[in-house]
């Protein structure tokens, strides 16, 4: 997410207003059979397709130890087509989602992380048996014949329910009101509207279709591809170009007013709700409008934007924080003066959504670095140094404090959002930087944005790039800063000399 818990989003910004006035579990099945080159689609020594033994069903969770039901065993999604409608006085949502998958074992039955009433499934057009496990947070699917390891596979999934009806893991995350509804939270967000494998390490192209009231809008992730309007509805087509964790796919649906515009190549699309005042409808949108500013801004320091398009949208709802939505993150009304939430926001496309993480312990990959960049945005528009800060905040915060009690490095799941996690990341990062000096802090960064493109990034990998990249032996560092209990020695080799 980005800045959460009192407003998770706001909580970083408050911060630094203040002070400056995973690892991936070992898979819960085994391992398939290794590919053979001439034969890719297939275990070594198999036709593409063939079964090499019995089918297993694959495991309801995909191995990570905060939510060991989260994602699942066996499959690799590769695109989700949703076509939802959505009715807003009723709250209710009814539709069917295609999914493209691969199986990655053979597989006598799979599971699909989803909480709605599903009426029908179908694998490859074939009816489907499914029946609801764990706490009806799995849908397990078992098809008519077993899918053999390498084989791709189109899962259509039909449901209709009233999602605020349901919660997982503590959470109850429907945000909807008579007028408005927008599907955003972190780290579960899908299974409330989508059946998903839903976990970071799968990535998949999203293409959403939702059909609402006539007269209504709908944004989602990425460019608008299409408008059909029907005598009492319109169904709004979005689909984005690139591959997202399922978390970070959304859409809202109400009265926005949406203004759009192109920088330096790049489109870009903001939305504000109109359930908001006057007031507060132009102060968001003067703050939604200075997205493309902050992204041609970042993209100094972090490299190339990852993607083809960016936004933004403000709710008429109360989420209490905003979040990075793949593309256009989400924003409660703040106000104009609010720039570095965007920045947070923003910042977040490179760390979380381009660069997602490879287990949730790995969050402060996440929200350290997008914290660490609202110092950096306060550095460089004429505010104080990022190490001014970072003394400022190491100064403040008494020996004593929660704050040095939470290894963020891997914090547990109850404590994934901890102001610690936003600032003791954001200062391992300005710390790193004393440390190994700006020019080789600059250059761990562009390499951490480069090499890890597109893909997942564990604190592991970050360490070792560090090095790697900087020249400098850091275990004591990041065991300092990452790992240990305790508030960090003032020492130069902790960055603090």
């Amino acid at each position: 997410m980005s800045i959460r818990a009192l407003s998770r989003p706001l909580l970083s910004s408050v911060l630094a207003a203040v002070l400056a006035v995973g690892i991936t579990g070992a898979a819960a099945t085994a391992d398939p059979p290794a590919a053979d080159p001439a034969n890719p689609a297939g275990p070594a020594g198999a036709p593409a397709g063939a079964l090499l033994g019995a089918p297993v069903d694959g495991a309801p969770g995909i191995g990570d130890p905060y939510w060991p039901l989260d994602g699942n065993g066996g499959i690799d999604v590769r695109r989700y087509q949703i076509a939802n409608r959505y009715d807003l006085a009723t709250k209710r949502l009814a539709g069917r989602t295609t999914i493209e998958l691969t199986a990655t074992q053979d597989l006598a039955s799979f599971s699909l992380d989803f909480l709605l009433r599903v009426s029908a499934v179908s694998v490859d057009g074939r009816k489907a048996l499914f029946t609801r496990t764990d706490g009806g947070h799995e849908l397990r699917i078992t098809p008519d014949q077993p899918l053999a390891a390498g084989t791709e596979h189109t899962v259509v999934v039909v449901y209709a329910d009233k999602p605020a009806r349901y919660a997982y893991a503590g959470e109850r995350n429907w945000l909807a009101s008579k007028r408005e509804v927008v599907t955003m939270n972190e780290p579960h967000m899908a299974p409330w509207w989508f059946p998903a494998n839903d976990h970071p390490l799968d990535k998949a192209l999203v293409d959403v279709r939702i059909r609402v009231p006539n007269g209504r809008e709908v944004v989602s992730n990425g460019k608008l591809r299409g408008r059909d309007v029907g005598r009492s509805t319109t169904e709004w087509h979005w689909r984005a170009d690139e591959p997202m964790a399922p978390y970070l796919a959304f859409f809202a649906a109400g009265d926005f007013t949406i203004a759009k515009g192109r920088r330096g190549g790049l489109p870009w699309l903001v939305a504000v709700s109109q359930q908001l005042s006057q007031d507060e409808q132009r102060a968001s949108m003067r703050l939604m409008k200075r997205t493309p500013a902050v992204v041609a801004g970042l993209e100094k320091d972090l490299g190339p934007y990852p993607f083809s398009v960016v936004g933004g949208i403000t709710t008429g709802l109360d989420p209490g924080f905003a979040l990075e939505n793949q593309t256009r993150p989400t924003y409660p009304a703040v106000g104009a003066g609010y720039t570095t939430l965007v920045v947070h926001e923003l910042a977040h496309q490179w760390f979380g959504d381009d660069i997602a993480v490879e287990g949730w312990s790995d969050i402060w990959l996440n929200e350290g670095f997008a914290s660490f960049m609202e110092w950096r945005w306060t550095e460089t528009h004429g505010g104080r140094s990022g190490d001014a800060i970072l003394r400022s905040y190491y100064d403040s915060i008494a020996a004593g404090s929660d704050v040095w009690t939470v290894p963020v490095g891997d914090p547990g799941a109850a404590r994934i959002f901890d102001q610690a996690v936003y600032g003791r990341g954001a200062m391992t990062l300005q710390a790193l930087r004393n440390r190994v000096g700006d020019e080789a802090f600059w250059r761990v960064v562009r390499a951490w944005t480069r090499e890890q493109r597109g893909g997942n990034g564990s604190t592991e990998e970050f360490e070792e790039l560090a090095a790697r990249v900087s020249g400098h032996d850091l275990s004591a560092f990041f065991d300092a800063w990452l790992r240990t209990p305790a508030k960090p020695a003032r020492t130069a080799d902790n960055g603090l000399g």
